[in-house]
């Protein structure tokens, strides 16, 4: 494929101008991370603090997930991001307001950051079921890598201009930085046209919208078994690496080291980014759940006899897979699924693959203290590699092919 073909998304106007706007609003993001992060910690330096504002955002943004899916099918789905990035405006630069003039108290940050999640809630669904209406079905996957690309890159920058912001301004600066962001973002998507949907033949109740949602989802074989994959897979990715790895790493190979596997996996999903900007991903999600397997190896590894070169390897080869199912699984859901059921099938799926994350983060240390880390993370990694081996024993997940290009005006379905 050539160099235009990659980026032939981006001679699309309404493309062009809404990966405009998720670069402004994905950097702002990455920068208020860590200044919030500081900004609780400068008005209670207890880590419990931290974690009830991390909790009062995730908390409100899984129970509203479904009513976000149900909104963003109704609606026009740049309107719903437009409102969702404008409020997101508004709670940010509150905060920012708040922590400027030394009014903060952490009750005010808990209830803004809940704010925050509930807007969330809305925007997910809405941005996911986006991309299919603005670039041809032939560029659906080249759309999907640039937006990739652009994340993952500044998943490697943006906290760091962010702790820059807060070490020479303070973190009060960073997040009316964050709160801008979020406005640009709004503006950005003002000249998105998108022809409006067909509408509907009857008004729905949101309980019947739900319903709706919920029948099509179960019924859609390979839909629900990887989203069930991944409710436990996302448990064990937590607990083992994210709660257990850096207590092993800091007694192994140290907090540096940790660091760099960590950013190895960041930069493995920025080269398979570029990679599949060129190369057209077939049988989407057979791919997609073979490559996910790699994310086993860093825990094993950890847990068996950590050692930096190989654990850094790993990482950049797990990252590798990770992007490779992103992609499969994107282009499984906005091929195979109906526009005006686009939005609520990603609410299920964001629901089913959030809601045990949690678990992992809270029962893992327990279980490391009762078995030992090194044990816990061994088992973790093999049980990782069995759910997918499961997962892919469903011959509708296997067997998903691509949408041939010839049926670009089709009516899609979403049939297992």
């Amino acid at each position: 494929m050539s160099r235009s073909g990659s980026l032939a998304p981006l001679g699309q106007r309404n493309f062009a101008w809404y990966f405009s706007s998720r670069l402004v609003n994905t950097l702002g993001a990455m920068m208020a991370n860590i200044a919030l992060t500081f900004a609780v910690l400068d008005i209670d330096g207890r880590a419990i603090a931290i974690g009830m504002v991390l909790a009062a955002h995730t908390i409100p943004m899984i129970l509203l997930l479904l009513w976000g899916g149900v909104l963003s099918d109704r609606f026009p789905r740049a309107v719903v991001l437009q409102v969702s990035n404008v409020a997101s405006a508004v709670s940010q630069g509150t905060i920012a307001f708040l922590v400027l003039t030394g009014r903060a108290e952490l009750w005010m940050i808990i209830a803004l950051t809940a704010f925050h999640g509930a807007v969330s809630a809305m925007s997910m669904p809405a941005m996911a079921g986006m991309v299919p209406q603005l670039v041809p079905r032939e560029s659906l996957q080249q759309a999907n890598a640039l937006l990739s690309l652009t994340r993952n890159g500044l998943t490697v920058i943006g906290p760091s201009l962010g702790a820059f912001l807060v070490v020479t301004s303070g973190p009060g600066w960073a997040l009316a930085v964050d709160a801008l962001t979020w406005a640009v973002a709004a503006l950005l998507l003002v000249p998105v046209k998108i022809p409006p949907r067909a509408p509907r033949a009857e008004a729905a109740s949101t309980m019947q919208d739900l319903r709706e949602g919920w029948t099509f989802f179960r019924s859609v074989t390979w839909l629900w078994v990887v989203v069930l994959g991944f409710g436990a897979l996302n448990m064990i990715h937590n607990g083992a690496l994210f709660t257990l790895g850096p207590v092993v790493a800091e007694d192994s190979i140290g907090r540096q080291a940790w660091g760099f596997v960590l950013s190895a996996e960041a930069l493995g999903l920025l080269v398979m980014a570029v990679i599949l900007l060129r190369f057209r991903l077939e049988r989407p999600l057979l791919w997609g759940m073979l490559a996910i397997i790699l994310n086993a190896a860093p825990m094993i590894m950890l847990g068996v006899d950590p050692v930096v070169v190989a654990l850094v390897a790993a990482a950049f080869v797990g990252g590798m897979g990770i992007e490779v199912f992103s992609m499969g699984w994107a282009l499984a859901m906005q091929e195979n699924i109906d526009d005006d059921m686009l939005s609520r099938a990603y609410s299920y799926d964001m629901l089913g693959s959030f809601i045990a994350m949690p678990i992992g983060q809270l029962a893992w240390g327990p279980l490391g203290a009762a078995f030992g880390n090194e044990r816990v993370l061994v088992a973790s990694g093999i049980a990782y590699a069995v759910i997918c081996a499961l997962v892919l024993c469903s011959r509708s997940v296997r067997d998903l092919p691509r949408t041939p290009l010839v049926m670009e005006d089709a009516v899609r379905t979403g049939s297992p």
